[in-house]
Formats: structure tokens, C-alpha cells, sequence
């Protein structure tokens, strides 16, 4: 028997029982569009939140924190940062040091207070540091200021210039003009009572660019590695620190950076880099790492969900066992004939699985539109329906459902071999009919 003599057998069953069939694929429906809907919110979930991680972060930034010698954890030095910049697809390795005190600056009746930061300039501009205003520093005196820097310069007065709610300076003392070429004095102590100070002058040539995350704060002024140490000689302390108990001065390790950051040159390039400076027994943090962990956790939040969908499908798969059933009784009589006129049990069986499949694919097809359909609804409404209840703005970008191709093709997979196995029974029943009592049955 040709393969179309069997769709055109299976065509004629269908038409016959029509309403008892459709019922059936729609129970089929019902369960693949539950099971692609269900893993949906998974898929959708992980989506958003990898994407908010992204856009956050910078994918190829690895955070160096120390180097295990001996089970000490030491700070790291130049001769690390030397080590790290030798290391394959290591496209920079910047490094920063912290002045141990808080300065105070001051502008023409403005003052502010916040750390002064010495970095190493080329491997920033290596590692994609980008102005918003003005240029890099190239001369000893010049600085640039974090982003956030002339929010917080305020002018002196004795009044409270911070406001109750939101904590930021109020706007009639806040500095407005463009800071960019102003020369703003940077006073440092040299005892905790204040009463002995230095006053450095320095021009502000640049503004960093805005942090990528929104609460974020840079208020940093970035100073040169020679105005550091004209801090260091003036205090007779390693950073500048004040306070500091001259017997363990000596003890203190002036060379090491308070934060050391490579950058790969690509992020296929990432991971490579963390095993290698972990078997050097260097202390690492970066977020592909941390993306692994989340994929992890939504990779089995979604095997979970699967498994729920499919029991729906089972489930619909007792009507399909139920219709082949009745199917072969109602057709033995032309399954006695298949027989008589020379059908083997193969041809047989197979014409009802290839109808449990055709109920399977045709159930499956009306499911994926219906998830597609119930997605749509699901990002546009639920967003409005759960702000309208929490009255909470919902996060710009946030995805509840995601249907990718992979998740379709899982569910039809499920899905099919749900339906062939539940006619699997009925088939193998067909074929044990006999010949002389399936054509002498009464139709």
C-alpha cells in the first residue's frame, strides 16, 4: 500500500468521525499551547534579565581582587599587573589607588568633599574609557571628575543644602555652570584636627561619561600619580592616610592597587582568562561567571516548567488512546479485508500510528499559534495590570514571555512522540483482528 492510499484511509476515518477527532486535536492543542506557554515565562524571564545584566556591566571586565600566596590573600602590585597584561586576549589591565583621606574642594564660594583617585591613564583609554566633556588629562595638575562630580560641589553655607526626600543636594546651592577649564583647589590635611593642610591646585580639563547603571553615583576626581605622591610627601604617610601610628608606616605596602581590572579582548575570551588566573591562584570575579550561574538556575526553572506542560499533554493523551481505540473497532471490517486482499500487520499498524501522529502535528500546530497569540497578550496586558494593582512602574524592557524556535521544537518533539506512543496500543491491537470474524462483523 503507497503512502498516499494510507492518508487517503486516514482522511475518510477523520471525516467519518469528525466531531469525536476535532475534539481530540483540540485537547492536544490545549496541552501543547499550556506546556510552550508555561516555559515561556522562563525563557522570558532569563531573556530580560541576561539583557539587563549586559547592557549593566561591562561583559569583558574581570574584577582582580588578590593573589594567594602561602594561603594569604596579598595585594596586588605593578609586577601583577605586569603578569596580567602578558596574558592571552588581554587587551588591558587598569589599575587605581585611593587617597586614604577625604579632600576637600573648593571653587569660588563652592565646596565639595570626595575621594581622589590616581589611575593609569593609557590602559583606561585601553579599556574604553569615554568622556562626556572635555579630554584627558596631560599634564600633572589636570584632572578629570566623575560624572556626578558638580552635583555635590554646593556652596559654603551654614544652612542644610541636602533635601529631606531625595537626599541630593537642593538646586539653589548645587553648582550650575560647566566646570570644564575651572580651577578648583584640592585641600588635604595632614592631622586628624584639620589644623595642618596643603592646598593643590588643579584644573578640570574632563567629565567622565554617566555610569551604565542608573544608581550608580562617580563622584570621583581622578588626580596624577604625581600629585598623589605630593600628598604622600606632605602627609609622611603611604596614601596620604592621617592618623596612621608611625611604627607601622614601614609595614604598609605603598606599591599595592586598591582595584585591578582586566579586560579581554573579546568575550568568547572571558572565561579562558578566569580558569587561567585562578590556577595562578589570583582571586576573580567576572560576569560571565555569574551569567553562567543564572543560566544554570533558569536552564533547570525551565526543565521544571516542561515537565509540567508535558503532563498536561499526557493527559491529552488519553483522548487520543481513547479515539485510535475506538477506531479500531469501529474499522475492523476494512482491517479484515487489508488483511484478506494481502495488507501485512506492518502496513497496518503503521496507517494508525500515521493517524495518532497526523492528530499529534495537527494539535501541535494550533497550540504554537495559540502560545504565540497568549505571549503577545501576556507582555502587553500583565505589565499593565500589575502596575494598575502595585502601582509600581514595571521595568522598561521586562519580558514575561519568550517563545524562541527552540522552545517549538521541544514542545512539537514532546508532543509527537505523546501522541505516537498512545497509539501505539490501538496499532498493534489492529493487527491482531482476526480476518474471518472482522469480515463477518456487521457493520
Amino acid at each position: 500500500m503507497r503512502l498516499t492510499d494510507k492518508f487517503r484511509f486516514i482522511r475518510q476515518n477523520i471525516k467519518k468521525n469528525r466531531v469525536r477527532t476535532f475534539m481530540t486535536i483540540l485537547a492536544t492543542a490545549m496541552g501543547c499551547a499550556f506546556l510552550i506557554v508555561l516555559a515561556s515565562i522562563g525563557y522570558g524571564l532569563q531573556q530580560s534579565i541576561v539583557q539587563e545584566t549586559l547592557e549593566d556591566q561591562v561583559v569583558t571586565k574581570i574584577d582582580v581582587y588578590a593573589k594567594e600566596v602561602d594561603g594569604n590573600y596579598n595585594s596586588l602590585n605593578i609586577d601583577d599587573v605586569l603578569v596580567l597584561e602578558k596574558v592571552e586576549h588581554v587587551k588591558a589591565v587598569t589599575r587605581k589607588i585611593q587617597l586614604r583621606q577625604l579632600p576637600t574642594y573648593f571653587l569660588e564660594g563652592y565646596k565639595a568633599e570626595t575621594t581622589a583617585v590616581s589611575t593609569h591613564f593609557p590602559s583606561e583609554i585601553a579599556s574604553g574609557l569615554k568622556i562626556s566633556e572635555g579630554r584627558l588629562p596631560e599634564k600633572a595638575n589636570e584632572v578629570v571628575v566623575g560624572y556626578h562630580f558638580t552635583n555635590y560641589l554646593h556652596t559654603e553655607t551654614e544652612e542644610n543644602v541636602y533635601d529631606e526626600d531625595t537626599g541630593e543636594i537642593k538646586d539653589e546651592f548645587r553648582y550650575s555652570d560647566n566646570i570644564i577649564g575651572e580651577t578648583i583647589t584640592m585641600t588635604v590635611a595632614k592631622n586628624q584636627e584639620g589644623d595642618i593642610f596643603e592646598e593643590i591646585p588643579l584644573t578640570v580639563v574632563g567629565i567622565l561619561e554617566e555610569p551604565t547603571r542608573e544608581w550608580l553615583i562617580n563622584t570621583d576626581v581622578y588626580i596624577s600619580q604625581e600629585v598623589f605622591e605630593q600628598v604622600e610627601a606632605f602627609t609622611g604617610t603611604p596614601g596620604g592616610e592621617i592618623g596612621l601610628d608611625p611604627e607601622v608606616i614601614d609595614t604598609v605596602h605603598l606599591e599595592s592597587y586598591d582595584s585591578v581590572h582586566v579586560y579581554a579582548d573579546n568575550l568568547e575570551a572571558v572565561q579562558g582568562i578566569v580558569d587561567y588566573l585562578e590556577a595562578e591562584n589570583y582571586a576573580t570575579y567576572s560576569i560571565v561567571s555569574e551569567m553562567e550561574q543564572v543560566n544554570m538556575l533558569f536552564t533547570i526553572a525551565k526543565a521544571g516548567l516542561i515537565l509540567v506542560g508535558t503532563i498536561a499533554l499526557i493527559i491529552a493523551s488519553i483522548g487520543i488512546y481513547n479515539t485510535m481505540t475506538m477506531a479500531v473497532t469501529e474499522r475492523a471490517p476494512d482491517i479484515g479485508i487489508m488483511k484478506a486482499i494481502g495488507a501485512s500487520p506492518k502496513t497496518i499498524k503503521q496507517i494508525f500510528l500515521l493517524e495518532s501522529s497526523y492528530i499529534g502535528i495537527i494539535g501541535a500546530l494550533i497550540g504554537t499559534i495559540v502560545a504565540y497569540a497568549t505571549s503577545v497578550v501576556v507582555n502587553f496586558g500583565l505589565p499593565l495590570i500589575l502596575e494598575s494593582v502595585f502601582q509600581e512602574e514595571m521595568p522598561e524592557g521586562l519580558q514575561f514571555s519568550a517563545i524562541p524556535w527552540s522552545l517549538v521544537l521541544i514542545a512539537v518533539a514532546i508532543c509527537l512522540v505523546v501522541t505516537i506512543i498512545s497509539g501505539m496500543r490501538p496499532a498493534r491491537r489492529a493487527t491482531q483482528i482476526d480476518v474471518l470474524k472482522a469480515m463477518r462483523r456487521e457493520i
